[in-house]
């Protein structure tokens, strides 16, 4: 019998009771023992993680957005214990990525006949401890958006309440001098937006960087986008969707390394964030974990067969 913890987040955008017990009840029917810790502040994730693990539990679910997740993330990295997700965010972009199922029922339906798969993490060292990401972190006008975008709004309009800031702030984008150094090589860019991923898809399965990123792949990809106002930003994401990537493309910069740093040059320091999580100002420094997490997923659906074992 699998004996799992499923934290919950009642301030996510789509949690609720009924489906907790529906997703309790599913994965009873398997077989499953499941007890459910629900968050009350933020941190609690990554400490009720952390007592599951000491405490002998199989496996570890979230039933949250990207945020939730990484805090139990960060509680099992770095050991066999997995990682199932129950997408319950505005976003969920790691969901996404690995092409889990969006409904909570479908999630753990999947659950019971998912496998491990182990993917390379971000991790970002802060005067609070160690922060960790699985989809992307970066700084500018992506971070400055997230911050902007308030939880009632993101309960209510879900990613339209994205689509909507974004729109509004399209007229201020401003880029600054940066400067982007990869595993020890510098180069300076004006950007408006830097990014480092560790997987492909921005908005699953919509914008992907380019077809050779994967979220085990050993490296980061890091995208540059220089755009001033409405026009130059419509035409840079134009750009990213047509992509081909790496290199230069037009407005668009690409690099790839495992150690990645972002320093502004000119101007205010720009907000940062790490899987729609935004943590503090620029300067900002990832490092890649490799198979760092492992993740319960579906071996039929799930993109590539890298990191996929028994």
């Amino acid at each position: 019998m699998t004996r799992a913890l499923l934290i919950t987040n009642p301030a996510a955008a789509r949690t609720d009771a009924r489906a907790v017990t529906a997703v309790r009840e599913t994965l009873a029917g398997g077989g499953w023992h499941v007890e459910v810790a629900a968050t009350m502040a933020p941190g609690d994730a990554r400490r009720l993680a952390a007592t599951a693990r000491v405490e002998g539990f199989d496996a570890i679910l979230c039933y949250g957005g990207d945020g939730t997740v990484m805090q139990a993330a960060a509680a099992v990295a770095g050991t066999p214990i997995p990682l199932g997700i129950v997408p319950g965010g505005t976003g969920n972009l790691l969901a996404g990525n690995l092409r889990l199922p969006r409904t909570p029922q479908g999630a753990a339906r999947a659950l019971l006949h998912a496998v491990p798969y182990t993917i390379d993490l971000g991790s970002v060292e802060r005067a609070d401890g160690v922060h960790y990401f699985a989809v992307c972190c970066g700084d500018g006008f992506d971070a400055a958006l997230m911050a902007r975008t308030h939880g009632a709004a993101k309960r209510r309009w879900r990613r339209a309440a994205y689509v909507a800031q974004a729109l509004s702030a399209l007229p201020h984008v401003m880029s600054h001098r940066h400067r982007v150094t990869i595993d020890g090589v510098a180069h300076e860019l004006d950007a408006a937006m830097v990014l480092v991923c560790n997987c492909g898809e921005l908005v699953p399965p919509f914008v992907r960087l380019h077809r050779d990123i994967w979220p085990n792949d050993g490296v980061f990809d890091v995208l540059a986008v220089r755009a001033e106002g409405t026009i130059q930003s419509l035409m840079a994401f134009v750009e990213i969707l047509l992509a081909q990537g790496p290199g230069r493309v037009g407005q668009l910069w690409f690099g790839r390394g495992s150690q990645v740093q972002l320093e502004v040059l000119d101007g205010p320091a720009q907000p940062t964030q790490l899987d729609g999580e935004v943590v503090g100002e620029t300067p900002l420094e990832a490092r890649l974990l490799p198979h760092a997490l492992t993740i319960l997923v579906d071996p039929d659906t799930v993109p590539g067969g890298t990191g996929l074992h028994g």
